[in-house]
């Protein structure tokens, strides 16, 4: 029988005597201190064979996740899980049972979710500071895994998320959405190629209007809510609406702010565009303007990156510049300019957005929005080369799994990574109010007790990043 035809049958008894023998999901759920767990049994997973898959955070993005895969052939969203149980009758209802399809098993704790042999894959669609030990678990588990940007709230848990995507034989997608598209690959390319000749600066520009979040005071926690797996990795604290749904973005505790919002997907396309990975430097400097309320991240902040450039010209470097600005802005290029008010703006741009990135060189520079390029050479800036185009992202993760080959596949979340660092870097900045030099070798900084400290957090038992090594 070829390994394509072994039935769910024959996979449930055998991971189930698996699981008698000791190694069973409940072996990783512990204290997370240094893992000795046996990698779960993945499920081959043939052509024609259904994919089951469980999305875990299923109130904002988890809702696009259970769309796009419910519109995929042969993938059926076989679970949903999260901490707020008041959502679920009306999402079934919406996405389930209104459409005739089989209503999804119903999980608030993602610990029993990953021990449903049913579930072949996962995603991770929660607040930012679960997406890493979410992602582990996952794939500690036998579930492939595809996990929302930033895929880390901080540097230790992207390494040990990329430590684990390449120990353990399942895929593992990064939310870097962008990567998949046509436009962002032909973009890269004409770059890379030389098209700008030397490419020596990268902008990214994350330029969104956001009002106040006020002052909610704390409160109840509110019925059918587990507030204590939601907090999870963070410290106990009470619960209050401006750090729960949505607000938790500008709370250092489980956010990273708009950079490391809608910010990172700017942020990966600078990186990839200058081809570089990890700084030697970085300087960033902002504020909380404005508003009196009770958001921790700055809502204004510029942050500059500095990396070798052994091939360059006279200075051996590359600058990378990223703003994150709240208000009042400017349109910084035509390609975010409208001829009039009517004329149709394009997906992240609108009357009070800005969001994409530009790059410079020593033959012109370049301006990209999310599904459309453009060059500008010379003095004179005429029109030069261009591209557009985009693809499925959620469809690629499915592909990624039939094809089963996480050596090469997996090598997007290390990616994904690297683009979370430069927002993790310049956080720790602008928080410690100083330029910081690292060492891209040791992933740390250089001569800097108190900035090395911030490379991680401390962990509330049970729910910490394993030492998957």
């Amino acid at each position: 029988m070829k390994k394509s035809e072994i039935t769910r049958r024959s996979f449930i008894k055998t991971t189930s005597l698996t699981a008698g023998a000791g190694i069973g999901l409940t072996g990783l759920m512990g204290c997370g201190e240094k893992t000795k767990t046996v990698p779960g049994i993945t499920r081959i997973i043939g052509a024609n064979d259904k994919i089951r898959i469980g999305v875990v955070g299923i109130r904002g993005m988890g809702q696009n996740h259970i769309k796009a895969y419910q519109s995929i052939p042969n993938v059926e969203v076989a679970a949903l899980c999260d901490v707020d149980e008041n959502m679920f009758a009306e999402r079934v209802k919406k996405y389930f049972t209104d459409k005739n399809l089989r209503k999804p098993k119903l999980y608030t704790d993602i610990r029993k979710l990953l021990e449903d042999k049913d579930i072949d894959a996962v995603a991770i669609v929660t607040p930012n500071h679960w997406h890493a030990l979410a992602a582990i678990w996952s794939i500690q588990a036998g579930k492939h895994v595809t996990v929302e940007k930033p895929c880390c709230h901080n540097i230790f848990e992207g390494q040990k998320l990329v430590e684990a995507s390449k120990k353990y034989n399942v895929i593992v997608q990064d939310g870097a959405e962008q990567r998949s598209n046509p436009c962002a690959q032909s973009m890269a390319k004409f770059l890379h190629d030389g098209g700008l000749g030397e490419v020596y600066m990268a902008k990214g520009l994350c330029y969104k209007w956001r009002n106040t979040i006020g002052h909610t005071p704390d409160s109840p926690v509110p019925a059918g809510v587990n507030y204590d797996l939601w907090l999870g990795p963070a410290p106990k604290r009470p619960f209050s609406k401006n750090r729960f749904h949505y607000n938790w973005h500008w709370n250092w505790d489980y956010g990273n702010g708009d950079m490391g919002n809608q910010g990172i997907h700017e942020m990966d396309i600078a990186r990839w565009g200058l081809g570089v990975k990890l700084p030697t430097r970085v300087s960033a400097v902002g504020g909380h303007f404005m508003f009196d309320d009770d958001q921790d991240t700055p809502n204004t902040l510029m942050a500059m990156f500095e990396f070798p450039n052994e091939d360059g010209g006279n200075d051996k470097k590359k600058i990378l510049q990223f703003e994150t600005r709240h208000w009042v802005s400017n349109r910084e290029d035509r390609k975010w300019m409208k001829a009039s008010p009517e004329d149709p703006t394009g997906y992240m741009t609108s009357s009070k957005n800005t969001i994409g990135n530009l790059f410079y060189g020593s033959k012109g520079y370049l301006a990209k929005d999310v599904n459309h390029w453009q060059a500008f050479m010379g003095q004179s800036r005429e029109p030069g080369q261009s591209g557009e185009g985009l693809d499925n992202h959620y469809a690629n993760f499915i592909k990624a799994i039939r094809k089963n080959d996480p050596k090469n596949y997996n090598k997007n979340v290390e990616e994904g990574f690297y683009t979370c660092a430069l927002v993790h870097l310049a956080n720790i900045s602008y928080r410690l109010g100083r330029s910081l030099d690292f060492d891209p070798k040791t992933m740390k900084f250089t001569n800097d007790a108190e900035a090395n400290g911030m490379l991680t957090r401390k962990y509330r038992k049970p729910f910490v990043v394993p030492d998957v090594v």
